[in-house]
């Protein structure tokens, strides 16, 4: 992943980018979905916790990209969530140095009104209303994802 889509703190000398969201986009989208839910992910973030960088659902089925910078900051075209770092936009990565970390980009395609749910969800509120336990039927009818490396330049 380019520098730019590294978060920018200068309270945090691992974020060393412009916050700049990466471009999006996905094909295929399965039969019934009426939205779409994006979850971004560092597995390796906070000594191996995780760290989510961004949570998004509400997306129109008709929506299936966002450009360069898009999501950078809040949108008409998407309910925001909640982040470990408390935003509901993109939130890029400040990877410490050392060993590269992986970012996650789930979207998932669901039968849910893209209206239907508040904002501020967490990852797991967004993915228990997608996914609600047995016997309740799932929300999801598939997903893709993409992984990024990102290493923290000297």
């Amino acid at each position: 992943m380019p520098r730019k889509v590294a978060n920018t703190n200068p309270n945090n000398p691992n974020c060393v980018g412009e916050n700049v969201s990466p471009q999006l986009s996905w094909t295929a989208v399965p039969d019934g979905t009426r939205s779409f839910a994006i979850l971004m992910e560092d597995p390796e973030g906070r000594g191996g916790a995780g760290v989510h960088h961004w949570v998004a659902y509400g997306i129109p089925a008709s929506v299936t990209s966002f450009a360069e910078g898009e999501v950078s900051k809040p949108s008409e075209k998407y309910i925001g969530g909640k982040s470990t770092q408390g935003v509901g936009n993109y939130s890029g990565p400040c990877t410490p140095p050392g060993s590269p970390h992986h970012y996650t980009f789930v979207v998932i395609a669901t039968d849910l009104d893209p209206k239907e749910l508040p904002p501020g969800l967490t990852r797991e509120e967004v993915l228990a209303k997608i996914v609600p336990p047995a016997p309740m039927p799932s929300h999801a009818k598939g997903a893709t994802g993409i992984v990024g490396l990102f290493v923290k330049p000297n």
